[in-house]
């Protein structure tokens, strides 16, 4: 198939587009690099089945040919660059979401949006089901990124009824993994660029707040699952296994052996308290469940850490 890919040199969607050219796709990769990295992609340099389009969503698509899909993954999707980006944020959202949707009715391809776990907000249901509508403020400083995704789904959901568009929605709960950029402010880039550095590492409120982490790999077996289904509305891909944040902060200070000490410091505005995907849905269509186990996935994600910031192994106990 021929694919387009937005936001292909970001974490996720690089990922997703090495598999796709695995499977043997042509891919067409197109970022603005606002926060993606092209040495995510470089490798693919010289593939015919490969291009790389250095252009902003938000603004005209113009793609020439055929396309089987258009795959959006475009966006900032940490605090620290939504935090600074907020405007880029809620356009690509918003501008870019259309833009793209409008690419896929103009090509008569399919269309696959990446959404997030942050439509759920600070949830007052636990574990999250994709029936529940969330708990979002949208005039919060995660409203930028929370609120524009839940317009992204829904204008996609717009495009499915009137349109006839067939389409799929993931909503992406904490994912980690190599080329997870360490100055990104999510909480597994943070702990383990601090721990490697030997600097203090920050948990934010008391630690008691849970997450659920998935290795990256694992959600791209979910994405490639559910391109294969007929299926339309959300998807939670994530990991059921609830960690509490201070959890994570000890965890990743043994596995690299760090002289860190942890050190509390005040919980953002609506930082969530518990997050934690039903992922029944998933299952039942995709017959997937996560796979990585968590201290393994951290091991492979430090030991791409050391690699990049140059730091050596330390000697094993």
């Amino acid at each position: 198939m021929k694919i387009l890919v937005t936001g292909a040199a970001g974490f996720v969607a690089s990922h997703l587009t090495d598999r796709l050219l695995a499977e043997g796709h042509s891919v067409i990769a197109m970022d603005n690099l606002i926060t993606g990295n092209y040495e995510n992609l470089r490798k693919h340099v010289g593939d015919v089945n490969f291009e790389f389009v250095h252009h902003n969503v938000s603004n005209h698509i113009h793609i020439p040919g055929h396309l089987d899909w258009v795959m959006h993954f475009a966006s900032p999707a940490s605090p620290i660059d939504y935090l600074q980006l907020s405007i880029e944020t809620m356009k690509v959202n918003s501008l870019g979401t259309h833009n793209t949707l409008g690419l896929a009715m103009a090509k008569n391809a399919k269309y696959f949006l990446a959404s997030t776990s942050e439509v759920y907000g600070d949830p007052e249901v636990h574990p999250q089901k994709e029936d529940y509508w969330g708990n979002v403020n949208p005039i919060g400083p995660r409203g930028v990124y929370d609120e524009s995704k839940r317009f992204a789904e829904a204008l996609t959901m717009a495009y499915h009824h009137k349109h006839n568009l067939d389409n799929r929605i993931i909503r992406i709960f904490n994912c980690y993994g190599p080329r997870l950029r360490f100055n990104d402010g999510r909480v597994v880039s943070n702990f383990i660029a601090q721990a490697l550095r030997d600097e203090p590492l920050t948990v934010y409120g008391d630690g008691s707040q849970t997450r659920s982490f998935q290795y990256v790999t694992d959600l791209i077996e979910g994405i490639v699952r559910l391109m294969a289904v007929d299926f339309h509305e959300p998807v939670n891909l994530g990991n059921p296994q609830e960690r509490t944040v201070f959890e994570l902060a000890r965890l990743i200070k043994e596995l690299t052996g760090s002289k860190s000490e942890i050190v509390m410091k005040e919980l953002p505005v609506d930082d969530p308290k518990r997050r934690l995907p039903n992922i029944s849905r998933a299952k039942e269509l995709l017959d997937w469940t996560p796979k990585k186990d968590l201290i393994q996935g951290l091991e492979e994600t430090i030991a791409w850490y050391r690699e990049v910031l140059k730091i050596p192994a330390v000697a094993s106990k």
